[in-house]
């Protein structure tokens, strides 16, 4: 059987199936699940993790309204658990293409993403609170058939959050499901993983240029914890309920994303001079244990960054 790739690609023409988008095509989306140990900290600690694609989160999917997706996956033969995939942007059958399969095992089914939105995607296997709390979780786009508009324009530079869980290795799926052994925030699969203010490994953070609009896709993929979503030192110009162009909000302070759910927000710094911004969930117990993101606003921002689809800083 031929190894499933990483990366969504898109394959061709199809009929619109009855949709006004007049270029619907058909998406292929290739995912191995893969069980590895995996970096969680900017130090390079390692934990053993079942992941999408080999990491935390697994790769973005971007498609358009009315696209149909062309799903597999495969569980690695080496695997030792059944997993699933259940993606939050698609109408099916939970007993059907949602069921979960042994290693070995391939999964294949298509759907159409019929609403536009940020969505999460995520393992549904039993126990779901363990196999989601390992890092297996993603996001998919789905965006608008109708483009960019006044109430949802075109940003200067995009990036996606994903925040998770870091329990103590060992840690029962029953405690998982109580929110027992929690010992961390992830942001991306890592701890403090854009903020060398509270972690001197870290390495990266986002960037921008002084004025520009900065999109985030946010999706909150805790088990139990919502996030109260804040900028700190800003201001959501901006925000769009699940990533709908039509559910559309204004100058937010903090904003709140339940558990599996995702959001939208712009953020524009001033323009007149160099700033920094410290993205957090203001809820303190998961900010101060790894839930901050910092945004730095400067002239040499690196243009390559949070532009040609590379949404995710690794």
């Amino acid at each position: 059987m031929r190894r499933m790739k990483s990366l969504a690609v898109v394959t061709g023409l199809v009929a619109t199936l009855g949709t006004p988008v007049a270029l619907a095509k058909t998406v292929t989306v290739e995912i191995p699940v893969i069980e590895k140990d995996l970096a969680i900290d900017n130090a390079g600690n390692t934990q053993k993790m079942w992941t999408y694609a080999g990491t935390v989160p697994g790769p973005v999917v971007r498609v358009t309204q009315g696209d149909v997706v062309d799903f597999s996956m495969l569980n690695e033969k080496g695997n030792k658990q059944s997993h699933s995939m259940d993606f939050h942007a698609a109408r099916l059958d939970v007993l059907d293409e949602f069921e979960a399969v042994r290693p070995g095992k391939t999964k294949a089914y298509e759907f159409r993403a019929d609403y536009p939105g940020v969505f999460i995607y995520h393992c549904g296997a039993d126990p779901m609170s363990e196999h989601i709390a390992r890092g297996m979780y993603g996001v998919i786009i789905v965006d608008p058939e109708e483009g960019y508009s006044e109430d949802f324009p075109k940003p200067d530079r995009e990036y996606v959050i994903v925040q998770g869980d870091l329990f103590e290795q060992g840690t029962k799926p029953q405690d998982m499901t109580a929110n027992i052994g929690k010992k961390a925030s992830l942001i991306n699969g890592k701890v403090f993983h854009y903020d060398p203010v509270h972690d001197s490994n870290a390495s990266l953070t986002l960037e921008s240029k002084p004025g520009e609009r900065v999109r985030i896709h946010f999706v909150n993929a805790q088990v139990n914890d919502s996030v109260a979503f804040h900028p700190i030192a800003g201001i959501w110009d901006k925000v769009w309920e699940n990533g709908h162009p039509k559910n559309i909000s204004y100058g937010i302070q903090t904003y709140n994303v339940a558990p599996a759910h995702a959001a939208t927000f712009d953020l524009i710094s001033p323009a007149d001079r160099p700033t920094n911004n410290a993205i957090v969930d203001h809820q303190m117990k998961n900010a101060l244990t790894g839930a901050i993101t910092v945004l730095m606003n400067h002239d040499d921002a690196d243009p390559a960054l949070g532009r040609n689809g590379d949404l995710i800083l690794r």
